[in-house]
């Protein structure tokens, strides 16, 4: 497309505002896609969102197999509900918390990391579209306290995320506090999607992939379990003054 423009990568890296050698590594696949050049690509080429949407279609197909049915119903949901006891939910993620995560599985590379990353960033996309979902979130505090050597400003930066999540119309996230004794959600994570014409499919998450509910049976027993874990979470204002006072703790003192 650059060359039907009659651009040399010079001439177009100074349109796109980077670098020549930029152009030619992100031509020669030595340097990954980058969605900020993409967009600027398409502005200058005057392609529409051709390059961006061929960057989402590509993040998309390099999905595990197991986890490409929920990515579906998450794109098409209007309705988001997700309750999370270890981590910090795939949509919330900052970059460097989200990095952090992918780190810890050793088998991965770098580039994979990088791969994997750009990929969860995309999908927090849906948060920010013209009519996004409503999204319900529940996590236990003991997700927010979790941390490791070199991780609190991290941990901070993510809480921070958090709280001005909260603020949005559409996202509403509450915490179980850490005093609350066993329920019924201590057994493990588990999202929930409802579509446009009132349907539900759930979503398991274990060790080794994850797997999709649509059976009737399946997906009201998580639709009953979300309303007692529902039920022992704290109310939004409640919710997110826990959140500053868990954030303090990461603080250096």
């Amino acid at each position: 497309m650059r060359m039907n423009a009659n651009l040399s990568q010079e001439e177009f890296g100074r349109m796109v505002h980077y670098s020549a050698s930029m152009v030619s590594a992100v031509e020669t696949g030595a340097r990954p896609l980058d969605r900020v050049f993409l967009t600027r690509a398409d502005e200058v080429l005057k392609s529409g969102d051709l390059l961006v949407a061929l960057l989402r279609i590509a993040e998309r197909d390099r999905e595990p197999s197991w986890f490409k049915p929920w990515l579906e119903a998450e794109r098409a949901a209007r309705q988001l509900r997700l309750y999370e006891t270890a981590l910090i939910p795939g949509l919330l993620q900052t970059e460097n918390y989200a990095r952090a995560v992918l780190r810890f599985n050793d088998t991965f590379s770098e580039a994979e990391v990088e791969r994997k990353l750009a990929a969860r960033l995309a999908r927090q996309e849906v948060l920010g579209r013209e009519n996004p979902p409503q999204l319900v979130v529940v996590l236990d505090e003991s997700v927010l306290s979790r941390t490791a050597e070199g991780l609190s400003g991290i941990m901070v930066a993510q809480i921070g995320r958090l709280i001005e999540l909260a603020d949005l119309p559409h996202v509403h996230l509450h915490l179980v506090p850490r005093v609350t004794g066993l329920h019924i959600g201590s057994s493990g994570p588990f999202a929930l999607a409802r579509s446009a014409d009132g349907g539900w499919v759930g979503h398991l998450e274990h060790q080794l992939g994850g797997a999709v509910v649509d059976d009737e049976d399946g997906v009201a027993a998580l639709l009953a379990r979300w309303e007692n874990v529902r039920t022992e979470a704290l109310p939004r204002r409640q919710s997110i003054d826990l959140m500053k006072e868990v954030q303090a703790h990461h603080e250096p003192q």
